[in-house]
């Protein structure tokens, strides 16, 4: 049994020692410390050389999804937890993975990791992963679709390479955690939760998604119309909910091309209505979807402004 943690690092020089002491501190060592640097500007690489991981040198920036894919292809360990720069590891992360993997490895492609999500700058817990086993057990497809599933988890590096690893596609950029987890259960890899906390994620003021939220509806679009292609007839009520919800924030951001995208592929699921919403909306998409988002667009900013300023 070995494990290896992959960390794609991008100008990540201020954060990588606090990361890589606690990889170097772990009661169970890793098998493997790797750090892909994608052409950083700063001192990335050579702090991660001494801080004892090895480094994989990018060419031309490429994104953490191409970082990913390049760690996993350079690692001979048996197991891969993907870890970002700015985030951290529990004292206990590789005894309780280890054990897991010992125990349960046989069975399961990926383990999904719970996770203390804490503020950076005051240090105040703002929640966790909390995943529903029995639920993901179920249907992991039908758990990744409805749920966010992030990037803490371990994968099995021989079905990682065999399910492609990542996405790169542009697409799917700014939502590529939910494209990797919605790929691997399309092709019925088997998902398990382990509920101790074994990491952290940091938030430093406004997260990714806060600060693109446009690029990440659309990208979220993108994710479920590729699902939607190959499972589209088993979980149409699932994916048409998770495009109603893109409807809702692609039409705060004033994208109406998306909004007729995601309103399409919806009816083309058999969902032309909205499934939430006040009784007099649901009634109007029953008529015309598009001109209901349209009008309640225009009621929120004429008599509650101040949900789309700022």
């Amino acid at each position: 049994m070995s494990i290896a943690i992959c960390i794609p690092a991008y100008n990540a020089a201020e954060y990588l020692p606090r990361l890589l002491r606690s990889a170097q501190g772990q009661a169970f060592p890793f098998n493997e410390i790797l750090v892909y640097d994608d052409c950083s500007t700063d001192d990335t690489a050579r702090l991660a050389e001494r801080w004892g991981a090895r480094v994989i040198q990018g060419d031309v920036n490429r994104g953490c999804s191409y970082g990913k894919n390049r760690l996993a292809e350079h690692s001979s360990s048996e197991w891969l937890h993907f870890h970002d720069a700015d985030d951290d590891l529990l004292p206990a992360f590789t005894t309780l993975v280890g054990q897991w993997i010992k125990e349960k490895g046989d069975d399961y492609d990926i383990l999904l990791l719970n996770f203390d999500y804490v503020d950076a700058n005051t240090g105040k817990l703002l929640g966790q992963a909390g995943h529903n086993i029995a639920e993901l057990h179920q249907d992991p497809l039908k758990y990744a679709i409805t749920h966010k599933i992030v990037n803490f988890g371990v994968y099995k590096r021989d079905a990682f390479l065999k399910a492609g690893g990542f996405d790169l596609d542009d697409k799917v950029l700014y939502n590529e955690d939910n494209a990797f987890h919605q790929r691997l259960a399309r092709l019925n890899y088997r998902f398990e939760y382990l509920p101790e906390v074994t990491c952290i994620n940091y938030r430093y003021g406004e997260s990714m998604s806060a600060s693109n939220v446009l690029k990440c509806a659309q990208a979220n679009f993108h994710v479920l119309e590729k699902t939607a292609v190959t499972h589209g007839i088993k979980y149409p009520a699932e994916l048409s909910e998770q495009l109603w919800n893109c409807v809702a924030t692609l039409a705060a951001c004033g994208d109406w091309i998306y909004v007729r995208k995601a309103l399409d592929l919806s009816r083309a699921l058999g969902y032309r209505h909205s499934p939430a919403g006040n009784p007099l909306f649901k009634m109007l998409t029953h008529i015309n979807p598009f001109c209901a988002v349209k009008w309640r667009e225009k009621l929120i900013r004429l008599f509650k402004p101040h949900l789309r300023n700022g």
